[in-house]
């Protein structure tokens, strides 16, 4: 694989990653195909598209207070397999609700597959929880 189409899949998580720390939700949710899914262990089943992880966040939001205050990624990793690539990394969120808040530790993998206009899209979400260093 090139190192170019590694730059192009970087450039989606970081373009992903900084749209989710810094509350651009049109940008953060746009970076997902809208068949995408979502595994997250806070919630009790897979996610089965954007709309449908959209709409659990604007519950949070209704319910909790929920918003994103920071997101740092550590310990990057991209592995492209064709028209495919799959991004690890660990995460570190600040977040906010109706209880106040907290900082986050997870580890996620983001599954990418290129467009037919070329660029790269989040096809799939993983995040599990992680220990702080």
């Amino acid at each position: 694989m090139s190192t170019t189409t590694v730059q192009e899949i970087r450039s989606a998580a970081d373009a992903l990653v900084a749209a989710f720390a810094e509350g651009r939700l049109d940008d953060y949710f746009g970076a997902f195909a809208p068949d995408a899914t979502f595994v997250f262990h806070t919630t009790p089943r897979r996610l089965g598209s954007t709309a449908e992880y959209r709409a659990l966040w604007q519950q949070w939001v209704e319910e909790d207070g929920f918003r994103v205050l920071g997101c740092t990624s550590s310990a990057q990793l991209v592995q492209p397999f064709g028209h495919t690539a799959v991004f690890s990394h660990d995460v570190e969120t600040r977040v906010a609700t109706n209880a106040g808040e907290e900082t986050v530790h997870e580890r996620e993998t983001i599954v990418f597959a290129r467009s037919a206009d070329g660029t790269w899209l989040a096809v799939h979400e993983h995040l599990s929880p992680r220990t702080a260093a």
